[in-house]
């Protein structure tokens, strides 16, 4: 059966270090024990968008070592027909995480920088009911992923300038505030001239959704838990997104599109599997699966 959900997108080898508080310009800090663990934002929003229940593919470019190998055998569950194999090393992601859970992550692209749209991507990018994608790629190939798709989620991050062209194909915007700030300034409602629907997100705080349908924001509070690592978080909320809206799309007849309150339930169920995400550590191995979702959400919301 053809994906539900398709992921064009980075997948990275990370090498996590423990501190006890981030260094300073110049300074010099001592980690724990380095843990090494399959990782990067689209591999992250792959396995988020499988386990939330969707048949999910993704496009991904690896490199032929053993980093390559980690991932695939990490992505288990998520269709790698799409995949392809790179001359250059597998990507990697150097994280530092305090003791807070707070972590600053340097990724090294390697062939992710190589990823490219092979006609049957391009053929699964039109067939999907979403696409989502974020900016560890080049910016070519995910402008032909959202001209590709029917329905496009960009996840903006890492924070950059982003082009009317590719603004344009977009119908669904996820950003932290840093990154909003990045594309419209500081007035955020002004992402609003440049896409049809956005979703700020505010670490534990939840998130803002603005729709051009509405007026106001919509505000949708965080869930509050005991935090150990926040590193897979904004990207589990993105994959358990497309997830949701995957399924509201398959659901609805030919002329229906996504509405406020679809989104407001989808945003609903992201938070609710980002809170879970940070309550374990790694990257992959934090993100959790369909039926923890759906039983946290429904302590939470009914």
């Amino acid at each position: 059966m053809e994906p539900e959900v398709v992921v064009v997108g980075s997948a990275n080898v990370d090498l996590v270090l423990p501190v006890h508080r981030m260094p300073r310009p110049g300074e010099t800090v001592l980690a724990g024990t380095m843990t090494r663990g399959p990782g990067g934002k689209g591999a992250n929003q792959a396995v988020a968008s499988a386990r939330a229940g969707v048949r999910t593919a993704m496009v991904v470019a690896l490199g032929n070592d053993d980093g390559g190998a980690l991932l695939r055998d990490a992505l288990d569950g998520v269709d790698l027909s799409l995949a392809t194999t790179s001359a250059a090393p597998t990507g990697t992601a150097i994280i530092t995480v305090d003791d807070s859970g707070e972590n600053s992550i340097v990724v090294a692209p390697g062939a992710n920088g190589e990823l490219t749209l092979s006609a049957d991507a391009l053929h699964a990018i039109g067939r999907a009911k979403v696409v989502l994608s974020q900016l560890e790629i080049p910016f070519g190939t995910v402008q032909a992923a959202a001209a590709a798709s029917t329905y496009f989620i960009l996840n903006a991050a890492p924070a950059a300038e982003l082009s009317d062209e590719l603004l344009a194909e977009v119908d669904l915007l996820v950003v932290n505030e840093t990154e909003a700030e990045a594309i419209a300034g500081p007035d955020r409602s002004s992402l609003l001239k440049k896409v049809p629907a956005a979703v700020v997100t505010l670490g534990g705080a939840g998130a803002v959704i603005l729709t051009r349908e509405l007026d106001s924001e919509i505000a949708v509070p965080g869930v509050p838990v005991e935090v150990v690592d926040t590193t897979a978080a904004g990207d589990t909320f993105c994959g358990v997104l497309a997830a949701t809206l995957a399924r509201t799309l398959a659901a609805a007849s030919a002329n229906d599109s996504v509405t406020g309150s679809d989104l407001t339930n989808a945003v609903r169920r992201a938070n609710v599997a980002a809170s879970l995400s940070v309550q374990g550590a790694g990257a992959i191995p934090s993100v959790p699966h369909g039926d923890a979702i759906d039983a946290r959400y429904a302590e939470v919301y009914l």
